[in-house]
C-alpha cells in the first residue's frame, strides 16, 4: 500500500502534474496540501475518473488540504481540534481499509510561521507553535486507538542540519530554530517515527526548492515534507522515496511527493 504526501501549490494550476503523477505512481492514498480552493472548486470529476475518492477541506485562495484514496473512507475529520476559532484549512483525516484492518491517515499543512519577530513572538510564529501544540494533543489521542497511524504532510520543519543545503543560513528561520525543533521532537516523542529517517536518512535529500535564486538548478533545497508513523505503521514500512523528478516538470510545484510503501 502506497501512502504519499504532496504540497501541490494550487491544485488547479498543477492538474497536469497531478494527473500525470497519479497515473504513474498509483498511490493508494495521497495527502495534498495548499490546494488553494474551496471544497466546491476542487476538481473532483477529473480525479474520480482516475479511481480516487476525494475528501476535501478547502479555503478560498489560501491553504486547503485534501486526501485522495482508492478505497472509500470509513471516517473523515476536517480541521485540527483544539481551537474552534481557527478558520485556516490545514488538517484533514481519514480512516481507510488496509488489508484486513484499517489505517488512519492525517493530512497536515503546518503553518510556516514567518516572520518570527525579534523575540520569536510574532503573531504568525505564535500561531505556528500553538498549532503544533494542538497537533501534539491530537496525535496523543489518536495513538490510543492502537491502529496504524500516518501523519503526512508539509510540516514546514527542517529536522536536521543535513536536511538543508545551508544550515547556517536557515538557522533562526521559523522552519529551523530551537522552539520549532523542540515542538517537532515533542510530537515525535509521543511514539512517532519519521519514515525517511527510518529507512534512508541521507543528508541532501530534499522535498522543496524555491522558485527563486536558482534553487532548483543548484539543488538549494530543504526537506520539510514528512511521513510520521506510529509503531503499528512503521512496522509495516517497506520503502520510502522522494520523487525529485517531479520538480523538473512543466510549471511544477515547489514541493515534490514523498511516498511510503507499507505492507498492509
Amino acid at each position: 500500500m502506497k501512502i504519499a504526501s504532496w504540497n501541490i501549490n494550487s491544485v488547479k494550476a498543477r492538474m497536469h502534474a497531478l494527473t500525470k503523477w497519479l497515473e504513474t505512481a498509483q498511490p493508494d492514498v495521497l495527502c495534498l496540501q495548499e490546494i488553494k480552493t474551496v471544497d466546491e472548486g476542487f476538481p473532483r470529476m477529473e480525479i474520480e475518473a482516475l479511481g480516487y475518492h476525494c475528501a476535501v477541506h478547502g479555503q478560498k485562495s489560501y491553504n486547503g488540504v485534501a486526501i485522495l484514496s482508492r478505497e472509500t473512507p470509513e471516517e473523515t475529520i476536517t480541521g485540527l481540534p483544539g481551537d474552534d476559532g481557527d478558520e485556516q484549512a490545514r488538517y484533514i483525516e481519514v480512516v481507510v481499509p488496509a488489508g484486513t484492518g484499517v489505517v488512519r491517515v492525517g493530512g497536515i499543512y503546518l503553518p510556516n510561521g514567518n516572520p518570527v519577530g525579534e523575540q520569536g513572538d510574532s503573531e504568525k510564529y505564535r500561531y505556528k507553535l500553538d498549532w503544533m501544540a494542538r497537533l501534539k494533543d491530537h496525535a496523543h489521542r489518536l495513538l490510543s486507538h492502537e491502529e496504524p497511524l500516518i501523519l503526512a504532510g508539509d510540516y514546514n520543519v527542517i529536522p536536521r542540519a543535513g536536511d538543508t543545503h545551508d544550515p547556517k543560513a536557515w538557522w533562526g528561520d521559523a522552519l529551523y530554530r530551537p522552539e520549532t525543533l523542540a515542538a517537532f521532537r515533542a510530537i515525535k516523542n509521543l511514539g512517532l517515527y519519521d519514515a525517511f529517517e527510518t529507512l534512508d536518512g541521507r543528508d541532501g535529500m530534499y522535498s522543496f526548492w524555491d522558485y527563486q535564486g536558482g534553487a532548483w538548478q543548484n539543488n538549494y533545497g530543504i526537506r520539510i515534507d514528512h511521513l510520521l508513523c506510529n509503531a503499528q505503521a512503521v512496522d509495516k514500512l517497506e520503502d520510502v522515496t522522494i520523487d525529485k523528478f517531479v520538480r523538473e516538470g512543466v510549471k511544477p510545484s515547489d514541493h515534490v511527493p514523498i511516498v511510503g510503501q507499507f505492507s498492509f
